[in-house]
């Protein structure tokens, strides 16, 4: 990019989030990601330059010197901070607030700092080429994978039922979505293809903000946060059909929605299984049966015809699963630690720079998750290592995995340039090169733990009133549809 050459019209709005607003440029694969604050503070920022830009470098720090380590590089994205002009930043803001949704407005972007955080634009892969079908993009938030040890909770109903899943009925309860999702992450994460296949249609029925599909950059399927309506699965499965038309040779123009909704989910699932060309060991799953189970799931065990087992070493889910079992000790367990750390630093406050509570997040901080002592020996080393362990856990819990899958023709399969993409082959539908990134590695901050453990008792509370109402069998397969094209 040549930042004196920057050109409001060259960037269209993207998406946002809690903290940031994202644009895309026009044609080439780039995003910038700008901070947001409180709208009453849109005269008086809250944060210097300065400050903003530390904030930044912190994200890239995390990313590349923490996240990068545990998950893995070829999954990261740690982009770069750049100063942008200000003048360029004010109209993009302009241009841009018409195209935000509404609930999100009571933030607005940040004008003053000139700081951004550019990136690769993961729903355009740079393996695309203009003249080829476009690629498609799948974006899953998938959640926390495995239920906490009994050891450190204190309601019995946290080691049976997974969080995400009571996490639905407090959403609900609060009018945040209008209905429950049936996607379970202990299923996703389980490693056994029908668990996998069920948690994804699922996910693909109730998206909510865990499911986005883009096609050639653009987002073809989505919810809206808060919205009656559910997402047009229709209108899905005509932009899928031609990436499926050849599947199993069915080369007739009756092809149901089931037959292309079956090929895309095994896509996925094969796409998300694979080791990305490791040794592609497998590994045991969860650390005992019970804990990769929850009660929650409308998925029939009786169902399962093989045994799960378990994740591939060096497939993505295995690393965010891992990471995210930093957390050993349950918010509840990590509260009395985190006001440990709390009081000490309130008695010595010059001890916040030493033990890294802010960052600067690099080979030491990651030394000192890493090599946090098996038992409580009292020190606040211990408990700094605990609560850092912790951040790092709740990020991997909070991150997003983009899949991108390009169709290979059979010229295609032949070019050497792909070569060193990965082939989906297993079964009938076509080929994919693909690649798999992990998206939104933000630190986060030490004081949000209090908030955690409020949350958490919320939404326990919440799921205990409500006597936890979900189906006990299994929901009745959607009636099939048959999608008739003709020939242009």
């Amino acid at each position: 990019m040549e930042l004196d050459k920057m050109d409001e019209n060259d960037w269209k709005y993207h998406g946002e989030g809690n903290k940031s607003l994202v644009v895309s440029h026009v044609q080439h694969p780039r995003v910038l990601r700008l901070l947001k604050y409180p709208a009453e503070d849109s005269e008086n920022p809250p944060q210097t330059a300065e400050q903003a830009y530390r904030q930044i470098q912190n994200i890239v720090d995390f990313s590349s010197n923490v996240m990068s380590s545990l998950l893995g590089e070829k999954f990261i994205h740690s982009g770069e901070v750049v100063k942008l002009p200000l003048e360029f930043v004010r109209q993009l803001s302009i241009k841009v607030q018409h195209q935000r949704p509404a609930w999100r407005c009571d933030k607005v972007m940040d004008i003053y700092s000139g700081c951004a955080l550019c990136l690769p634009n993961l729903t355009s892969p740079a393996l695309h080429q203009p003249t080829h079908t476009p690629p498609l993009c799948i974006e899953i938030k998938p959640k926390c994978g495995f239920l906490p040890s009994p050891k450190h909770v204190s309601k019995d109903i946290k080691t049976k039922v997974c969080r995400y899943c009571m996490h639905q009925h407090y959403k609900v309860a609060n009018g945040k979505w209008k209905r429950r999702s049936f996607y379970c992450p202990l299923d996703l994460f389980s490693g056994n293809r029908q668990r996998m296949h069920f948690a994804i249609k699922h996910l693909i029925e109730e998206p909510q903000n865990n499911f986005k599909v883009f096609k050639g950059g653009q987002c073809i399927y989505s919810s809206k946060e808060g919205s009656d309506e559910s997402p047009d699965m229709n209108s899905l499965l005509h932009h899928l059909r031609p990436y499926f038309l050849h599947a199993n040779n069915r080369m007739n123009s009756h092809v149901t929605c089931k037959a292309v909704l079956n090929d895309f989910i095994q896509v996925l699932v094969n796409a998300l299984l694979s080791s990305g060309g490791g040794d592609g060991g497998v590994v045991a799953d969860r650390q005992a049966e019970g804990r990769s189970f929850c009660e929650a799931s409308i998925f029939n065990k009786e169902r399962i015809r093989h045994g799960s087992r378990g994740l591939p070493n060096d497939s993505v889910l295995f690393r965010i699963l891992q990471t995210q079992m930093l957390d050993t000790l349950d918010i509840e367990g990590l509260y009395p630690l985190y006001r440990q750390v709390e009081q000490h630093l309130q008695d010595f406050p010059k001890e916040r720079t030493r033990l890294q509570i802010e960052g600067p997040y690099n080979e030491a901080f990651l030394e000192k998750l890493q090599k946090c002592p098996a038992e409580d020996d009292g020190s606040v080393e211990y408990a700094v290592a605990k609560v850092h362990q912790y951040r790092v856990a709740m990020t991997a819990k909070d991150c997003s995995i983009m899949v991108a899958l390009v169709p290979s023709s059979e010229e295609e399969e032949d070019n050497e340039s792909l070569s060193s993409q990965r082939q989906l082959r297993d079964f009938r539908p076509p080929a994919f090169s693909y690649s798999a990134s992990i998206l939104d590695l933000d630190p986060k901050p030490f004081d949000s733990i209090p908030r955690q453990l409020r949350l958490d008792q919320k939404i326990v509370t919440c799921y205990l009133r409500t006597g936890g109402a979900l189906p006990k069998g299994p929901l009745r397969e959607k009636e099939d549809c048959t999608l008739l094209f003709h020939p242009m």
